[in-house]
């Protein structure tokens, strides 16, 4: 049985030897059969002479079309309300102590339809005098951009302080601008995220009040009881949770971002 083995082993390796040779041997023949029927494609990549200036200009509005979309996440975060609800959500979630419920997955997506929800007139706007007269060829590609920023520009300056504002353009070596088309678009958004991250900052500090009292009495209860060892998160978070739901926190919450940027 020992030398049965022996010699199956060998076959097998004699067998993978053979199928090996004739596989390197078909793939460096180029006039075999196997190589006619698999054939190998072939990539190249060059720099030619363009024959007018029109695809040059072409190619530059592609390269500027993928940069503007690998920018496109930093503008859904940091150009409209999505930091503000995404921020209060989290701290909402600290101030429960349920630790990762909701988790981080359903924050991000309420987030961002409340965010769609917040911003659809804006869109619908820059849809109306941007995109459509665009498509339409009303208007060229610079116009278009511009008309596009307006809304986007005028949504920013209703929610960013008039502190922060002047902050930047002191920052940035610009005299003083007396309309508000003055103001870069450069100076305007980074002013703007720290607007809403204040704002922010505020929410969260007023959600925190409630939950942290319902703490201090908890500890309180459990001090006066001898009950040391005993965790006051374990009993408060009950409670925080019951108070968070006879008074429809979600929509107490929510209704109050979305009517703090519509009133903005």
């Amino acid at each position: 049985m020992g030398n049965r083995r022996k010699n199956t082993s060998r076959r097998k390796a004699i067998f993978l030897f053979a199928f090996s040779f004739l596989l390197v041997v078909s793939l460096e023949s180029p006039g075999t059969a196997f190589t006619a029927a698999i054939p190998l494609p072939s990539l190249q990549v060059g720099v030619g002479q363009a024959d007018n200036p029109e695809q040059v200009s072409v190619l530059l509005q592609i390269v500027a079309l993928l940069t503007v979309l690998s920018l496109a996440p930093a503008i859904l975060t940091l150009m409209t309300s999505f930091t503000r609800l995404v921020v209060v959500f989290s701290f909402l979630r600290h101030a429960l102590g349920t630790n990762q419920a909701p988790s981080n997955q359903i924050i991000a997506g309420l987030a961002l339809f409340l965010t769609c929800f917040i911003m659809m007139p804006v869109w619908q706007q820059v849809n109306d005098k941007a995109i459509k007269p665009y498509l339409g060829e009303e208007i060229s590609q610079g116009d278009a951009l511009k008309a596009a920023m307006n809304p986007i520009r005028h949504f920013m300056f209703r929610q960013t302080r008039k502190q922060d504002l002047a902050l930047f353009v002191q920052m940035s070596g610009a005299k003083k601008p007396d309309t508000p088309e003055d103001v870069s678009s450069f100076v305007l958004i980074p002013a703007f995220v720290v607007s809403e991250l204040k704002t922010a900052f505020i929410i969260g500090f007023v959600l925190y009040v409630p939950f942290l009292i319902i703490d201090m009495v908890v500890a309180s209860v459990l001090l006066s009881m001898g009950m040391m060892m005993l965790p006051p998160v374990m009993i408060s978070l009950p409670f925080k949770l019951m108070l968070f739901v006879l008074v429809d926190g979600w929509h107490l919450i929510v209704g109050s971002l979305v009517r703090s940027f519509v009133g903005g």
